[in-house]
């Protein structure tokens, strides 16, 4: 039995609310050497729907390392946390930038956990970041 696919109209709106950037790491899509996928953030294999209220844009890198997970390890207190779920959580609750605008710090157990889970500060994540803020095209602005 095949999966459904989310329609092509419920993508287009997610990218739209997503300002066209991963949800997670803030990647820019016009940026990200691969193109944005959807994340269904309940995943289907637990019970998640292909509704708009429980899909996220994501580039390919967090989309990989977040899987199936909605959990993960809280580095700081050893604990279990809930991942960012971009449809309930405020980004800027949980997660803020360094001085320089290149590596994500975790405000809260969830920040911590997401960060460490999606590997939000990845090499290559940084590298793009630093090379935009050059540039003046990073951090995101909505």
């Amino acid at each position: 039995m095949s999966k459904s696919r989310v329609p092509k109209s419920d993508r287009r709106k997610v990218a739209a609310q997503a300002h066209y950037c991963c949800e997670y790491c803030l990647s820019q899509a016009r940026f990200c050497p691969d193109p944005l996928t959807i994340d269904h953030i309940n995943p289907r294999d637990k019970g998640g729907l292909d509704t708009l209220d429980n899909l996220a844009l994501s580039c390919q890198g967090c989309n990989d390392y977040k899987f199936t997970a909605t959990s993960a390890v809280d580095p700081v207190t050893g604990e279990i946390a809930p991942l960012y779920h971009p449809r309930r959580d405020e980004w800027q609750h949980h997660f803020a930038w360094s001085d320089d605008y290149s590596l994500l710090t975790g405000l809260t157990p969830t920040g911590r956990a997401t960060i460490a889970r999606l590997q939000l500060n990845r090499p290559g994540v940084v590298n793009i970041r630093r090379a935009l803020r050059i540039t003046g095209e990073h951090p995101p602005v909505f």
